[in-house]
């Protein structure tokens, strides 16, 4: 390697209430010499910073761009509302937007919901973030609702929540640039998607990707595993079982027999005069 050139690093850029921990785990397992970098950013600047290739990869909520960005879906949030513990609504195992058509329901600036008409009765004013909505829920101004993992990143002791069963629903994605599909980037489609380390599919490592392939380019036999020699087990097979005789024009009585002659027909003893 040359000084102009750098070692190999990965870039991933995460958004509030996603835990990328278990897939960052298998990347320093799988590549322990490719370093990867966690970029947090807010959930409507994430785009941005790839766009602008400041990360490789993110792990981000819908909508994207699809006409610049690739996306692979990982799984879809519950949607709950953010109450007070001694709330009303604490009552039931869950609800609906209906139950809370009479509760001042915040909409935050960063809110991940793109809400056709928000339910609830509007608040005096939009909290610039769902930190500061929270903190409004805490004082008992108004209630919110958030994919249940803001929900658990903002826990406090004094609030709790329950599921909204209609509401719309948040789902994260790992995306990047269509244009930018880049080795690392290969490799942690893999990772996320479950392939195991011995996968034909992406590509794990450099030493990895050759491997399999002789010096033609023919795909090789793994080694320490050979092919049965298809001979003695055909001479087994006649050996220690009889195999039907065939059946053949003329002598076919003496083919069967293994040449051996018929023994002579014996008929009636003839009566002594």
């Amino acid at each position: 390697m040359t000084g102009s050139e750098e070692s190999p690093s990965f870039r991933l850029a995460y958004v509030p209430g996603v835990t990328p921990a278990k897939w960052v785990k298998v990347w320093h397992e799988r590549l322990p010499d490719v370093p990867l970098t966690l970029v947090q950013a807010p959930a409507a600047e994430a785009p941005e910073l790839l766009r602008a290739g400041e990360a490789d990869a993110g792990l981000v909520r819908l909508p994207v761009d699809r006409d610049f960005f690739s996306a692979i879906p990982l799984y879809t949030e519950t949607s709950v509302v953010v109450v007070p513990k001694d709330h009303l609504i604490t009552a039931a195992d869950e609800v609906t937007l209906a139950d809370l058509a009479d509760e001042v329901l915040f909409h935050p600036l960063d809110d991940v919901f793109d809400w056709a008409a928000p339910p609830g009765e509007p608040a005096f004013e939009r909290p610039a973030t769902t930190a500061d909505a929270i903190e409004l829920v805490a004082a008992n101004v108004g209630l919110l609702v958030v994919p249940q993992s803001l929900a658990r990143l903002h826990h406090r002791r004094d609030l709790t929540y329950r599921p909204v069963v209609d509401a719309p629903r948040s789902s994260v994605v790992l995306s990047w640039p269509e244009e930018a599909t880049t080795d690392l980037v290969e490799d942690f489609i893999g990772i996320v998607r479950g392939r195991t380390v011995n996968s034909t599919r992406g590509r794990t490592t450099a030493a990895r990707a050759g491997e399999g392939r002789a010096a033609d380019g023919r795909t090789a036999k793994p080694a320490g595993r050979s092919q049965p020699d298809k001979k003695p087990r055909r001479a087994e097979q006649a050996g220690g079982r009889q195999q039907p005789a065939a059946k053949s024009s003329g002598r076919g009585r003496q083919a069967r027999t293994g040449g051996a002659k018929p023994a002579a027909k014996r008929g009636r003893p003839r009566r002594r005069s």
